[in-house]
């Protein structure tokens, strides 16, 4: 939203759902992304079809242990199932799909004996292999703030599906198309962003003719048509969590201080930050009362922080009443929602 001429949650809406000129769709490093079909397409075969052999072994060995005699064919039979009734149903939640097919409710026990023991529907093991499959998308959730999305099969949401394109044509357009974005960058940034092992990063650059350059002494890479780049004018940005400015490039101290390691989690998300002039300053959050909450891990000048108050109000009119949650909360983000209480932390409010 925050890189839209027009910003509004019925725009985006408008986007995901009716027109689907944007599709939501697991990818790279497993994460879930939204991006145009072209795009998708890209992703799907570059990234995504490679996790899907994994995904069906791991089901069948939780099968196995849990009692199920042929865990290949019942999986088998379990997706056509799912598919069929995602045709027959239209845009359904994973418990309404359970709900009517009674068979794809076995039980797979997750790490038995351990303390973080449980116990899940195979149904919903299943939903996640058709995803990386490129049978199913996940359509509209039941509101903003939760996981529970509607699923769909991909052929009745997007016409044409997910295509079949060539892996290496695919993962050598989607680096150029990162570099583009992202350049100049190491390898290493690179096959991080992509998930990819290091062989085929090197390939993919190797076939997108990307252009070395020199990173203050490390090797870095720009896109072979990558314009030069013009002085850069000061700014501020409020950046959500997950956003690709932050999450963009594996080595990061160029633009993360030590004191703002905060704002990521334990597993390395980047939680919802406050930017000056390329650096990550400080940290904000929006309170189930709409407040929104900042924290600065440094020194900010006046009107640098007037100017970031300025962005926050343009925020809070674009979403209006709409309430959201931090998915992935760093430390920071815990202290500014009151969910965690560490003496010397200044919180500040903006509204």
């Amino acid at each position: 939203m925050v890189r839209m001429v027009h910003p509004s949650i019925e725009a985006v809406d408008k986007a995901l759902y009716i027109d689907r000129s944007v599709i939501r769709h697991h990818g790279m490093r497993r994460t879930l992304w939204v991006a145009t079909p072209p795009v998708v397409r890209l992703m799907h075969a570059a990234a995504t079809r490679d996790l899907l052999a994994k995904e069906r072994r791991r089901t069948c060995q939780l099968l196995a242990a849990s009692g199920v005699a042929d865990p290949e064919q019942w999986l088998a039979d379990a997706e056509e199932q799912v598919l069929t009734d995602l045709r027959e149903h239209g845009p359904s939640t994973a418990r309404e799909i359970g709900q009517r097919a009674d068979a794809l409710r076995q039980q797979l026990h997750l790490a038995p004996g351990k303390a973080y023991a449980a116990v899940q529907s195979a149904h919903t093991r299943v939903l996640y292999i058709l995803g990386f499959a490129g049978q199913m998308l996940r359509g509209r959730p039941s509101n903003w703030i939760n996981g529970a999305y509607r699923y769909v099969d991909t052929e009745s949401w997007l016409p044409g599906g997910l295509g079949n394109l060539d892996p290496r044509q695919s993962a050598a357009e989607l680096a150029g198309r990162w570099l583009r974005r992202f350049g100049p960058a190491t390898t290493a940034d690179l096959q991080w962003w992509m998930g990819w092992t290091m062989s085929r990063t090197r390939q993919a650059l190797a076939d997108c003719d990307a252009v070395e350059a020199d990173l203050d002494g490390a090797t870095g890479w720009l896109a072979a048509d990558d314009p030069p780049v013009g002085p850069v004018q000061s700014w501020v940005g409020v950046l959500p969590g997950l956003d690709p400015t932050i999450m963009g490039w594996k080595q990061r101290d160029w633009y993360l201080p030590s004191t703002s390691l905060e704002v990521f989690d334990s597993a390395g998300n980047g939680g919802p930050s406050l930017w000056v002039d390329g650096r990550v300053v400080g940290a904000w959050a929006q309170t189930k009362d709409g407040e929104v909450h900042t924290h600065y891990f440094e020194r900010v000048a006046a009107v640098r922080r007037r100017d970031i108050d300025q962005r926050i109000n343009e925020l809070k009119s674009w979403i209006g009443n709409t309430r959201f949650t931090v998915r992935f909360p760093g430390d920071i983000h815990a202290r500014l929602l009151g969910t965690r209480t560490v003496p010397g932390t200044a919180v500040r409010r903006t509204g």
